[in-house]
């Protein structure tokens, strides 16, 4: 038990020094300056049955305070519930930007349906803006009335093809608490930010409910067609941005916000497993290597502390602890950043195993033959 115990240290030792300091929660927006002449924006917001997140977010974005030209476009992805109705109404009781609601009928083959509700919206926007950028948003993300405006200043101040934020997700209940500060903590641990907006790294994610796009390098990229199938749309998109020459750049934010409430433990549990086996690429090799990963480096620790003390093991025990404490000091800034109290930092490990298990459940459903399922849809393997 005493190797194991080591070889968990050592890659705490590694996640804590060497994997971009992901941990730290300090990637705000770029420094920003007026751009003088603001650029034309599109706002594009895929919604399927969002009726009831909707009075909380859409009226955040009729109400942006934008200099330039801006319009939103919400795109009705075949809902049940009056989601399009809800939004013309909210419309014509707040006013604001001006709104257009359309639906783009059922995905064409071989598309997701969320990229199907963009590839409708931004052709649309084509022809009523022309906008030079387009925001990207999800229907139960709630702006700042400033949002706008500094996205696309920090976007224009650093010359960048891509900002996103990674809206603040709610903290409400029990569940909320435990799972939501470990789920952006092991996005930023996946995908360090400081090596995503690095330009010469191969590293690149987006987070898409808040995505600022300039539209020359959507065109670039082939932006959405190259990445129509794509479940993790928000990485694809960013890699692709990335990989035709775009600079991006992805950080925290604190003036976007998610409204959409996960009060049962099987909400949040559906949320990570229905994309969880897609992001090993459906990879039967990969799984097993982040279920041992996961074992060595969140699992271990605890194990090996607890083991240890009960059979005389000093070594052992002493191994376990280490890495543990190191686990929860690099746990302890996004804890704040969502306001958490510090003591549910050793918590993590039981976090983890519950991350562990939606995987390995992502895996079972897709060979199951109900992939990647969402509001009705299911996705198979591109």
């Amino acid at each position: 038990m005493e190797w194991i115990g080591a070889g968990s240290l050592l890659a705490w030792v590694w996640l804590l020094l060497g994997q971009g300091f992901f941990w730290r929660t300090d990637v705000r927006l770029p420094a920003r300056r007026d751009p003088g002449r603001w650029p034309s924006v599109a706002v594009v917001v895929p919604a399927r049955d969002e009726a009831v997140v909707l009075p909380d977010s859409l009226p955040s974005l009729l109400g942006q305070k934008y200099p330039g030209r801006a319009e939103v476009f919400l795109v009705d992805d075949g809902s049940t519930d009056g989601t399009g109705a809800r939004a013309r109404e909210l419309a014509a009781a707040r006013g604001g930007l001006p709104l257009t609601v359309s639906s783009p009928g059922e995905p064409g083959p071989g598309w997701t349906g969320k990229l199907w509700a963009l590839r409708h919206g931004m052709a649309l926007a084509r022809e009523r803006v022309e906008p030079e950028y387009l925001l990207l948003t999800d229907a139960d993300i709630a702006h700042e009335p400033d949002s706008l405006r500094e996205l696309v200043a920090a976007a224009r101040s650093a010359e960048l093809d891509l900002v996103s934020q990674m809206a603040r997700l709610r903290v409400v209940t029990r569940w909320e608490r435990l799972i939501v500060p470990a789920f952006v903590y092991f996005f930023g641990q996946l995908y360090p930010f400081r090596w995503v907006n690095r330009p010469g790294a191969r590293t690149a994610a987006a987070a898409g409910g808040c995505v600022l796009l300039r539209r020359e390098a959507a065109e670039r990229a082939g932006i959405p067609e190259t990445i129509r199938h794509a479940v993790i749309d928000d990485v694809t998109l960013a890699r692709a941005v990335k990989r035709t020459g775009g600079r991006i750049w992805l950080g925290l934010a604190d003036r976007v916000a998610s409204v959409r409430p996960y009060p049962r433990p099987a909400d949040l549990w559906r949320m990570v497993s229905r994309s969880a086996y897609a992001q090993l690429r459906h990879r039967p090799l990969l799984l097993l290597g982040t279920v041992l990963g996961l074992t060595l480096v969140y699992l271990v620790p605890p194990v090996a502390l607890v083991a240890g003390a009960a059979g005389g093991d000093p070594a052992t025990a002493a191994l376990g602890g280490t890495a543990w404490a190191v686990m929860c000091g690099t746990y302890l800034p996004m804890l704040r950043h969502y306001g958490q109290p510090w003591w549910t930092a050793p918590l993590l490990p039981f976090t983890a195993l519950l991350y562990l298990l939606m995987t390995v459940d992502s895996a079972v459903q897709h060979h199951r033959g109900r992939g990647a399922a969402w509001k009705g849809r299911t996705y198979p393997k591109p």
